[in-house]
């Protein structure tokens, strides 16, 4: 929580000379114009936050219901992952989709999130040979991590489910659906609402939005 909201905290300043803030699990990368600010008034400007913080680490977190098909054609690996943590696949469903989970930093492919809070009690170490391709929309556990590929790639993630959302589109004026700071919650449902999702996200009449305000189904 600190990374986000010492990067949050410097957005709302809008601090002239910085380029762009990556946030990590531990650090905050900060790319600035030297031409325009120098690396002392950066450096002094960062640390005069530090401070403010318990009181800017109250920031408002969006929630986003990510739906997912766990299982069957959609996830091949929770067999693995019942068989290793010694529970039945309706426990790993459950254990899976009862947490709720911090989107600390998007990385590996465009808009990987990199979610913290998954229970230990079903963490599987990864595959011993990854695959060539995992589609889209897979989730999967990678030790205590749990995490979606958002396009088409390799990857040695045990894949539990899969969801019909895009978490990277290029074609959108927002490429991507999470960002750092976000919480993440899963939403499992059976094949047959996997694909009226996808139908319907497909044809771009539905889209996915924040907890709270419209879901997964609603028109835009």
């Amino acid at each position: 929580g600190h990374v986000i909201a010492l990067m949050r905290a410097l957005d709302q300043r809008e601090i002239r000379g910085i380029v762009e803030m990556l946030p990590t699990y531990r650090s905050l990368g900060i790319n600035y114009d030297p031409l325009i600010i120098s690396m002392e008034d950066l450096k002094g400007k960062v640390e005069s936050l530090q401070g403010e913080l318990w009181i800017s680490d109250k920031f408002r977190q969006r929630t986003i219901e990510i739906p997912v098909a766990y299982g069957g054609e959609y996830g091949p690996d929770i067999e693995n992952v019942a068989v290793h943590s010694g529970v039945d696949v309706e426990e790993v469903v459950r254990i899976h989709s009862s947490g709720e989970y911090l989107v600390y930093m998007l990385g590996f492919t465009p808009g990987f999130p990199y979610l913290g809070g998954m229970d230990e009690k079903i963490a599987t170490p990864r595959l011993d040979v990854p695959r060539k391709l995992i589609n889209g929309g897979s989730v999967g556990i990678a030790g205590t991590q749990t995490g979606i590929y958002p396009i088409d790639s390799p990857g040695g993630w045990q894949i539990i489910g899969r969801t019909p959302l895009k978490l990277f589109d290029a074609t959108c004026d927002k490429e991507f659906l999470l960002e750092a700071g976000d919480m993440l919650k899963f939403v499992p449902v059976n094949t047959d609402e996997y694909e009226r999702i996808k139908k319907e996200l497909d044809q771009k009449t539905y889209r996915m939005c924040i907890k709270g305000s419209r879901g997964w189904g609603e028109l835009e």
